[in-house]
């Protein structure tokens, strides 16, 4: 007896265990479908430095000039030996070989108006518009600024200089010619000349996507406010920004999970900057998230202390604060830093590393933040779900429905059409399954019938008793 009821409940666990790893099981989705849940609530982050600057005005010595012009014509006083492009390269290579013997800085100070932008990535962790991403986008320090405008400014004083040349000799400078020319003036601008930046401003913005007629997604540029932030690495390199004024925004889920495991395979969401600035590449495809995949090599820790993933999916500048998700979609970890090649001094491609979700959440915690999928992200990852698994009529349902709590959700209007267009096709699961039901009906119905009609027969044959 005692052995039956144990059997009984052996098998009543060995069914739950069984129904707990199907469920498990259930949650993994492909890569197609995480992209397609995960995508719209991915933003490029950005953030733009703007001031005057003030440099010095470098002048040419004219004297000095005149007489290298006078040096080149002797070489050549039959007008036969050299073209006059070889003379203007003999004048520009000399120009670069010695620049401070022909170029002085001044007195005078040239004002322009500059901006620069400091771009990565982020994501909604709330419906009215919390942004977790990583610190050290929108807190850059005063010598990355200033490095940044000197570039900005010198390159574009220099490209001045170089038009003025062009229009006083009545030339036109040859690409090898202008690019020693920019060397030339770059040497001086970054030895002699000075500069001064004046009323530096930084202002916030994330670049999300909206629907709009026609299944068209476009951009929506949306001012951004800093609502706690960590220190870029080796601190915690995490920050937390609102977005005001929205509602039912695309939303992440945060994985439970207090680490990463070795051996998961991990996607990340980003903007890599070699593909939002490609120049190939239309501004709509560009501001779409590239999706990058790889498995967790290692968790190690920082020099803080605090736990580090390792993976080998690709990152780089852009990538910065990207969402590094697992298997079922959920954020493990945030994009953070990569590793430098010790020989070529550029980054490897296949030893990134992310801040663990745990991380995340303190901060959250710290700002009294509660991370919750909206009820609009809720309904639409449901929906691509049923629109993956080819049940069109429940996924159309679910789309309706998110659109109708937010019209701007990215991609509804694109699988409402999908939908409808897969259920005229005759595609949808149900309605294939109704179809399936209502024949094997008929096909009873008809047999059901003919085994009546059948025994009829059978019975008007047989003689009737007295």
């Amino acid at each position: 007896m005692l052995k039956r009821i144990m059997g009984k409940r052996w098998i009543m666990l060995a069914g739950l265990l069984t129904g707990i790893a199907g469920g498990l099981q259930a949650q993994v989705i492909s890569a197609e479908q995480a992209y397609a849940a995960n995508a719209p609530g991915v933003v490029l982050v950005q953030s733009v430095f703007s001031a005057t600057v003030y440099v010095n005005k470098v002048e040419m010595d004219d004297r000095r000039f005149n007489r290298l012009v006078d040096s080149v014509r002797k070489l050549d006083t039959s007008g036969s030996m050299f073209t006059a492009e070889e003379k203007l390269d003999m004048v520009v290579k000399a120009l670069y070989q010695n620049p401070f013997r022909f170029f002085s800085r001044t007195s005078q100070y040239l004002g322009q108006q500059h901006r620069i932008v400091s771009s990565g990535t982020g994501f909604f962790v709330t419906g009215d518009g919390f942004i977790v991403t990583n610190a050290h986008i929108i807190d850059r320090d005063s010598s990355f600024i200033r490095r940044k405008f000197i570039l900005s400014t010198y390159e574009e004083v220099t490209n001045a200089n170089i038009r003025s040349l062009e229009a006083s000799w009545e030339i036109r400078f040859t690409d090898e010619q202008r690019a020693l020319l920019n060397n030339a003036y770059s040497v001086i601008y970054s030895q002699v000349s000075s500069m001064i930046l004046n009323d530096l401003r930084r202002e916030i913005f994330v670049q999300a996507r909206v629907d709009r007629t026609g299944h068209e997604i476009e951009n929506r540029r949306l001012p951004a406010r800093i609502i706690l932030k960590g220190k870029p690495m080796p601190g915690k390199d995490v920050a937390i920004l609102k977005v005001d004024g929205v509602s039912e925004m695309p939303v992440l889920a945060l994985a439970s999970d207090s680490i990463a495991r070795i051996g998961e395979r991990v996607w990340v969401y980003g903007f890599p900057e070699p593909v939002s600035s490609n120049l190939y590449l239309s501004r709509e495809t560009g501001a779409e998230p590239t999706l990058t995949e790889g498995i967790v090599g290692a968790v190690k820790r920082s020099v803080g202390g605090w736990p580090v993933i390792q993976m080998d999916a690709a990152i780089t500048h852009g990538s910065s604060g990207s969402p590094v998700c697992n298997n079922r979609g959920l954020v493990v970890g945030l994009a953070t830093f990569g590793s430098i090649e010790q020989t070529s001094a550029s980054l490897s491609e296949a030893y990134n590393f992310a801040i663990p979700v745990t991380i995340v959440k303190q901060f959250l915690d710290s700002a009294r933040i509660r991370a919750a999928v909206s009820a609009s992200s809720s309904s639409f990852n449901r929906a691509i779900g049923y629109f993956h698994d080819e049940y069109y009529g429940k996924a159309m349902q679910q789309f309706v429905a998110v659109q109708k709590l937010n019209p701007d959700f990215p991609g509804v209007a694109y699988y409402i059409a999908q939908s409808e267009r897969n259920i005229n096709a005759g595609l949808d699961r149900d309605t294939m399954l109704q179809k399936v039901v209502f024949r094997i009906i008929a096909v009873l119905i008809v047999l059901g019938g003919a085994v009546v009609f059948y025994r009829f027969q059978i019975a008007s044959r047989l003689p009737k008793r007295k």
